[in-house]
């Protein structure tokens, strides 16, 4: 037994439903390294970031050097201001994530424009302190909540070629059966006089 749902529904709920999306926290491209396998301090380091408008995440990857550990008590600060100086540095305590099989700390940067950065690395503990300097430009997250559904027309336009396909291979197919039945009731009229 075939549910046959009105298209207007469909395509009604469809626009309800993009409405609602809230968008997720992706990015668009990977992160890419501003910093990469320095010394600072008692360790080596290389900063990663993805500095997208509102909120750029950094990623600090801490190594080793050759012949000593990392200290336990380690700690890293993340500072931004812009270029321009229009605004004062603002730090980010960066937070240890132990995830995988490296040392790693993170943390969220506040940028509220499309220029470039000044990014302040501080490394501290008691074996030694360090800090870094880099820049980077904030760049806006491509079309805000807007890019899922512009993103998702080229799979919805695929989704509606299949079914108007499937919808006309569904009306030949009855159109040969209705013939197909014309026909025997015409041959067993022609057979029966």
């Amino acid at each position: 037994m075939r549910i046959s749902v009105p298209r207007k529904v469909v395509v009604s709920g469809f626009w309800i439903l993009s409405a609602l999306c809230v968008p997720a926290s992706a990015h668009i491209g990977p992160p890419f390294p501003i910093i990469e396998n320095q010394r600072v301090g008692p360790v080596i380091i290389s900063l990663w970031t993805h500095p997208d408008i509102g909120q750029g995440l950094f990623y600090v990857i801490v190594d080793p050097v050759p012949g000593s550990p990392i200290p336990k008590d380690l700690r890293v600060k993340i500072g931004v201001q812009p270029e321009s100086l229009r605004l004062p540095e603002a730090f980010y305590k960066a937070d240890r994530d132990d995830t995988r099989n490296l040392v790693e700390y993170r943390t969220y940067a506040d940028f509220d424009r499309d220029e470039f950065w000044r990014v302040h690395l501080v490394i501290e503990s008691t074996q030694g302190n360090g800090e870094a300097f880099s820049r980077v430009e904030a760049t806006p997250s491509f079309m805000g909540r807007f890019g899922l559904v512009f993103f998702s027309l080229p799979f919805v336009a695929v989704g509606y070629l299949w079914y108007r396909g499937m919808s006309k291979k569904r009306d030949r197919i009855r159109k040969r059966r209705a013939e197909a039945i014309e026909d025997k009731q015409e041959l067993s009229r022609s057979l029966g006089k």
